[in-house]
């Protein structure tokens, strides 16, 4: 029996039109997603390029009047890579031990159920909710005063959910053929998690870390209400109130004159550097570090 050759029938004109409509649809759909973005960013850098200089990085705002045109953001920039710095310290390992008990050992327990409700409930928790909720306890109940361990306890609270859901979504892409391997070859489980899981989903896993560092790095809110405000330098997290970024361009940018504007448009530029910074450095780390480096 002799098998007819395959006919290539072609596309018609409905389906060609069909095809062009939805490319244009997601090119609008990545236009309307994009343009507000650059708009944003171009606007930052506008505006804050005049006022971002070295006297900006290197000078805080002590003994600078209101309406004076000197200082700087030194103290916001120590204070917020401090508060965030100790939030991430808190948040990671924490928000990680977490996904690694729901993937590798709470598999149809009720308390892994009940830790998953839980986190989805955070993750909807306002910033001033977390802020509240620090400022009663930490600084009302045990009277511990403002300081940027405060500020640092409210951010790490909003960190938490992020790192829990994007390190236990990494854990789970991680081929379960990898396991069963080394389990094969007798190795134990912790070490199996420790020297086969966690490598292979260490990429996604700091990458889910710098979202919520992006996430809380910009928050107002709980620290304004755990870490005060202050002109001057403070070097110590743990004693006295402490300046960060959102707050010194919230703060200078309710004063009502240009000099104040200018330096909350060069923090808000400086906020987004130092995000972009600390991206670039996490992003080159996971790359150094990534099983295909066998390192």
């Amino acid at each position: 029996m002799t098998l007819s050759p395959s006919v290539i029938v072609p596309v018609s004109f409905n389906r060609r039109l069909k095809n062009r409509v939805v490319q244009g649809l997601v090119w609008l759909a990545f236009a309307v997603a994009v343009v507000p973005l650059i708009s944003v960013l171009w606007l930052v850098v506008k505006n804050g390029a005049a006022r971002f200089d070295t006297e900006f990085l290197t000078h805080s705002m002590r003994n600078i009047g209101a309406r004076d045109a000197g200082g700087g953001a030194y103290h916001a920039i120590l204070g917020t890579l401090e508060q965030v710095g100790v939030a991430t310290l808190i948040s990671v390992p924490v928000g990680l031990l977490t996904a690694i008990y729901l993937v590798e050992y709470g598999q149809g327990r009720r308390l892994s159920r009940s830790i998953s409700f839980f986190v989805d409930v955070m993750t909807g928790i306002p910033s001033v909710v977390a802020g509240l909720f620090v400022l009663a306890f930490w600084v009302l109940v045990l009277g511990l005063g403002y300081s940027g361990i405060a500020g640092a306890l409210a951010l790490s609270i909003l960190m938490m959910p992020t790192v829990v859901r994007s390190a236990e979504e990494m854990l789970r892409l991680v081929p379960n053929e990898l396991r069963e391997a080394s389990y094969a070859l007798g190795v134990p489980k912790w070490k199996t998690i420790t020297r086969i899981v966690l490598p292979t989903a260490l990429t996604g896993i700091v990458t889910g870390v710098m979202l919520a560092i992006a996430r809380v790095a910009g928050e107002t809110a709980p620290l304004l209400l755990t870490v005060f405000i202050t002109d001057s330098i403070n070097t110590d997290p743990f004693k006295g109130p402490q300046m960060g970024l959102p707050l010194y361009v919230f703060d200078q940018a309710q004063r009502p004159n240009v000099t104040a504007v200018d330096r909350a448009w060069a923090g808000a530029l400086t906020l987004i550097l130092i995000v972009m910074l600390l991206n670039l450095v996490a992003r080159l780390i996971s790359w150094w570090r990534s099983p295909a480096k066998g390192r």
